[in-house]
């Protein structure tokens, strides 16, 4: 071998090492950087003439396995989709109360049933007769309260939505973007790495939203489709369409053409998994169905205590003791009613009533004996009486109204322990998933050694130059 080829291998060897070593200081700072891929080198001989002149760099490779990577993108869009479903149920059980509570409304019927037997017992207390009235609007104002979470819940999803599908509109445009600059960085010869990173992280955060699958292109280019096999982007990005309507009322669904769904290019789109799904869900299923439960239980509250066989005073058709906002209840007007479900005026002192009217009737025109117990009692009876309930989806059966709020409760505890369940399955596999990824990730221990090689590896070939400098200086003295 002649001098200045040696001294032409020896450099590309410092070149080489040189480049080494930047690749491995940049995986070891970024072995925390989410959506860092693992940076290695591609060597190969350097041929001239015919002849070996040293090690080239042929490119730098991200160390990445799209089957996996793929996989984990899935689990991730379940997993997210899983704990929305899981957080709103958790919260719609908090606000019924746990069997138990003294704040849940089990316990409140149970409070009204004690405060009824009291007034039975002392008719001519008025503290007890308000123990009553208390006990009936604490009632009332639990199933409000409930019924305004689950429409904030449903207005929140809409939002939710809005804000998501604008954000995957601006993430694919960004992608198709990512991808001309990446296929002109490769077709340019320089490193396009940090680019593919950055497409990847954008990448990850869309497939939370919407599953996909990614699909590799020529020149380091990529498309996504959904796990449906539509397109949303392979050249060109697709757009998605949503329009949020803000306040929703319980009456307002997505098959009356109240609420917007989702379009892909125009075209009716359903999501299938992801955030935008669970959104979705909750929105258009989870929290109208637990609407419907608190229209149900409010109705049997009204319906039990207008019975004139209950309170006389009431004619056929006159509002009870619970009344859709102050007026008499129409079935046909069942909808929204937990959220309209007030006390009586006329038994309320703040709304011009008086307290005697729930010893002595709602309509009546006067006091009557202060010692008559007769409606406390009757307006007991027909609480803990058993009755069929006609709507709401519950299970066959007559039912007290406590039993009827117990059961109520029970399936929210239900719903949210099979919801935990399952976002705790698609938990799991998105984290074993994502620990299948990082073995593929920077190992630092591995890259500090490889610092050592490339260090050694430098410091032979300087001194290779070393060597063919001190031999030229000696040829060129003679």
């Amino acid at each position: 071998m002649s001098i200045s080829s040696t001294l032409s291998t020896a450099l590309s060897g410092l070149t080489v090492a040189s480049r080494a070593a930047e690749i491995a200081s940049s995986n070891v700072a970024n072995a925390l950087t989410e959506g860092y891929a693992r940076r290695e080198l591609e060597l190969g001989a350097r041929v001239t003439g015919g002849s070996g002149q040293g090690v080239s760099v042929r490119g730098i490779n991200r160390v990445i396995d799209r089957a996996l990577l793929n996989d984990r993108r899935l689990a991730d869009g379940s997993a997210a989709e899983r704990d929305l479903r899981a957080g709103f149920l958790k919260a719609l059980e908090n606000a019924l109360g746990a069997p138990g509570d003294a704040a849940s409304l089990s316990a409140r019927f149970a409070a009204l049933d004690t405060a009824l037997l009291g007034a039975a017992s002392r008719p001519d207390s008025e503290a007890r007769l308000d123990a009553v009235l208390q006990a009936v609007q604490t009632i009332a104002a639990q199933l409000r309260s409930t019924a305004a979470l689950v429409q904030d819940a449903r207005a929140s999803a809409d939002d939710r939505i809005a804000e998501e599908v604008a954000f995957v509109n601006g993430a694919l445009a960004r992608v198709a973007e990512l991808n001309t600059t990446i296929r002109t960085s490769l077709g340019s010869g320089r490193d396009a790495s940090a680019l593919l990173d950055q497409r990847q992280q954008l990448v990850d955060a869309v497939a939370r939203v919407v599953p996909l699958r990614e699909v590799a292109r020529d020149d380091g280019q990529v498309a996504l489709y959904t796990t449906s096999g539509l397109t949303l982007l392979d050249g060109r990005p697709m757009e998605l369409g949503f329009a949020p309507v803000g306040p929703i009322t319980p009456d307002m669904t997505l098959a009356s053409g109240a609420l917007s769904g989702l379009t892909l290019n125009g075209r009716e789109f359903i999501a299938m998994g992801g955030t935008l799904a669970g959104h979705f869900a909750l929105r258009d299923d989870l929290a109208p169905a637990a609407q419907t439960r608190l229209d149900a239980v409010a109705r049997d509250l009204v319906e039990r205590f207008a019975d004139p066989a209950v309170d006389a005073t009431l004619a056929p058709g006159d509002a009870g003791l619970f009344t859709d906002a102050g007026g008499a209840f129409l079935p046909a007007n069942e909808t929204g009613l937990a959220q309209r479900l007030i006390v009586h005026p006329a038994a309320d002192p703040a709304q011009g009533g008086a307290l005697w009217r729930l010893r002595d009737g709602l309509a009546a025109p006067a006091p009557g004996p202060s010692g008559d117990g007769a409606l406390p009692a009757r307006l007991q009876a027909a609480l803990v009486a058993a009755r069929q309930t006609v709507s709401g989806g519950f299970l066959p059966g007559a039912r007290s109204a406590a039993g009827l709020a117990v059961d109520l409760a029970s399936g929210a505890a239900s719903a949210r322990l099979a919801a935990e369940s399952a976002a705790s399955f698609a938990g799991a596999r998105a984290g074993a998933l994502k620990l299948q990824e990082l073995q593929n990730g920077v190992d630092t221990d591995h890259e500090m050694q490889q610092l050592l090689l490339v260090e050694q590896a430098y410091a032979a070939n300087a001194k290779v130059v070393q060597t063919v400098d001190e031999m030229l200086k000696i040829l060129l003295g003679i």
